[in-house]
């Protein structure tokens, strides 16, 4: 096998103290390591470029300032300018714990594949908010990922927070798309239609600091929901039932409150305890009770926001039959 060389793409917009914080992260690496990093300004107009400089004599970096035109072209972008044959791709707000680099390099020595994706965790320092957005996005009780055992997940479809992709795979499949979110999971299923395999590295996870608050989340686990029925449309071998679960749960929870008023409790109760068994899965992760209570109102902002976007995007696509590019402009660059 050829040696892997390794480029980290990482785009940011407006962000520089994202950007010092994972290039500090950087610099706590284990071990001996060979490797680039290319940061691409995406048109901001708080710019990195100062911080990045104060890196250059630590790191082996490289600055790249282009107009807006959305993250998955910056991410195209970047790997255009790399050097190396394999390029790890991070979102800005991103830390790196210090073994990342080893757990990857030892997998893909040991198994290569042409696209690996990571886990998120929250680190210790992380807001109470953080935390349980974090919960809801990861657990395994709600939408959250794989987030199984230590095996290989084969047809794993990466995040772009923490994705690899070689060099090879990048040419054949054009990279990232013009549609944000759902550009990674885009980009996976057309890499498996190309013959490439796909994979999660349980153990090459990244700290994802999702600053956020309560109504960006709402936007964005909305956007995820409308972004589903359209890869679904591009890609019908990856419809699911599972997809359903977010608006089917939304929509029960109405009925139960319903129900409840007609003094009919069953259906309410089934929620009480998936919500009680929620919370004592996030008290015991996080040990702490304001925490546990957020997670409780993130899974709740998570299945509404989400559901009522997967709602309303099929309804629009499958039932008036209207093209994703006109219903939903603004989830294209």
């Amino acid at each position: 096998m050829k040696a892997i060389n390794f480029s980290f793409i990482i785009p940011v917009y407006n962000r520089p103290n994202e950007i010092k914080e994972l290039l500090e992260s950087f610099s706590n690496f284990e071990g001996q390591h060979t490797y680039e990093i290319v940061i691409v300004e995406d048109g901001s107009t708080e710019t990195s470029e100062n911080v990045v400089n104060e890196f250059n004599n630590e790191l082996n970096i490289s600055y790249h300032f282009k107009p807006n035109s959305g993250p998955g072209d910056s991410r195209n972008y970047g790997m255009e300018k790399a050097k190396g044959n394999y390029f790890i791709i991070l979102d800005s707000d991103v830390l790196l714990p210090s073994n990342y680099l080893s757990e990857v390099k030892t997998f893909l020595e040991a198994s290569f594949y042409d696209c690996f994706g990571g886990p998120d965790a929250a680190h210790s320092s992380f807001s109470n908010l953080q935390k349980a957005i974090n919960f809801a996005m990861t657990s395994f009780i709600t939408t959250g990922g794989i987030r199984g055992g230590k095996q290989n997940v084969e047809d794993f479809q990466p995040r772009s927070f923490n994705m690899g992709l070689s060099k090879k795979a990048f040419l054949a499949s054009g990279g990232f798309g013009k549609i944000h979110p759902g550009e990674d999971p885009d980009l996976s299923l057309r890499l498996q239609k190309l013959g490439f395999k796909t994979t999660l590295i349980e153990t090459a996870f990244v700290y994802h600091k999702r600053r956020i608050s309560w109504s960006k989340f709402y936007k964005q686990v909305y956007k995820f929901g409308m972004v589903r029925p359209i890869l679904n449309q591009w890609h019908p071998n990856s419809k699911s039932i599972v997809y359903w679960f977010p608006t089917v749960f939304s929509l029960g929870f109405i009925v139960s409150v319903f129900m409840a008023i007609l003094h009919i409790h069953l259906l309410l109760y089934f929620y009480g305890l998936y919500f009680a068994l929620a919370f004592i899965l996030a008290l015991i992760t996080n040990r702490n009770l304001s925490v546990a209570f957020q997670a409780l109102l993130a899974v709740f902002v998570q299945f509404f926001g989400y559901g009522y976007g997967f709602l309303k995007s099929t309804f629009n696509l499958v039932i008036l039959g209207r093209k994703p590019e006109e219903s939903f402009p603004q989830l294209f660059f």
